[in-house]
């Protein structure tokens, strides 16, 4: 097939337009239409339903975008792997990790990141869906659990454990549960049974419901949690991580916490000599050992 003409399809399979496809390749709407119709010619077969909408991909135009799709994505990472063999840290990095994790850990940190780094451009998403990398859906992950896909890098960056945390005014008002059969007396607040959510941590939930508790608040997100924790609304179940970024919690019941949920770090195997993800990388090694300091200082 002529890779021109592949080119061509899937700008206007993503656009679904062939004008505006022919705005993103600099070309005429004629010359698109003539070089799609030439396309459907060789494959002998039709690529697109034509609607007064738009353009709509048949069943053969969705396998050939499919095989596009991860052409497009292969050669940008080829791209990107040339470009950083080249050049300083600067461009997009797109990094992927939890709601919690990222809004709560992460987000906080990036300040020292661009103070190393002002040119470099960072695509955040908070996504509780893993990723693809191995397709660069995201350069890099930041995740709960070992990543399970084939062709990547990984790195254990700390382990977290669940624990119960409340608001001072909240202690102040309602006391504080000195076993776990109190918990009967206030309210849980944590992820529901349909989040996605670390195993540890629903097993820490499932053992605390066994203790009698009746009144329940259920957040899909461990940032929700800590909302309505700080809004004095129960004792929620939260990871350590976030004392750092919440400081006016106190923690419930001490003895009680999670099993250890190991914290990984991963990119594809091609991406092994970027000076983008190495300069990542290090930035979180760096600050997770500033906690650890941090934490080690205030425990003296």
């Amino acid at each position: 097939m002529d890779w021109d003409k592949l080119r061509i399809f899937h700008a206007v399979a993503s656009a679904g337009s062939l004008t505006h496809a022919g705005d993103s390749l600099h070309l005429s709407q004629s010359a698109v239409s003539r070089q799609i119709r030439a396309l459907e010619e060789s494959l002998n077969t039709t690529l697109f339903h034509r609607h007064a909408r738009g353009l709509i991909l048949t069943e053969q135009g969705e396998l050939l975008y499919d095989a596009t799709s991860g052409m497009s994505k292969r050669l940008e990472a080829a791209s990107a792997r040339i470009r950083d063999s080249e050049e300083e840290v600067f461009g997009e990095l797109r990094v992927t990790t939890a709601h919690g994790f990222g809004s709560l850990w992460l987000a906080p940190r990036l300040e020292h990141l661009y103070g190393k780094y002002p040119d470099l451009n960072i695509d955040l998403m908070l996504e509780e869906r893993v990723l693809d990398l191995p397709m660069r859906e995201a350069d890099v992950a930041i995740r709960m659990k070992e990543p399970s896909q084939a062709d990547l890098i990984r790195k254990r960056l700390m382990t977290v454990r669940m624990r119960l945390y409340a608001s001072q005014t909240y202690v102040d008002n309602h006391g504080v549960p000195e076993t776990p059969d109190e918990m009967a007396n206030h309210r849980l607040i944590c992820q529901g049974a349909s989040s996605t959510q670390v195993a540890a941590g629903a097993a820490m939930v499932q053992w605390l419901l066994g203790h009698g508790i009746t009144s329940r608040l259920n957040v899909n997100n461990y940032f929700g949690v800590l909302q309505c924790v700080q809004n004095h609304l129960g004792v929620g179940v939260l990871p350590n991580y976030i004392v750092e970024s919440a400081p006016n919690l106190v923690r419930v019941l001490p003895e009680v916490e999670s099993a250890e949920v190991p914290v990984f770090l991963a990119y594809p195997e091609e991406l092994r000599q970027s000076k983008r993800i190495a300069a990542f990388r290090d930035f979180i090694v760096e600050e997770i050992q500033a906690s650890r300091r941090r934490s080690e200082g205030d425990e003296d």
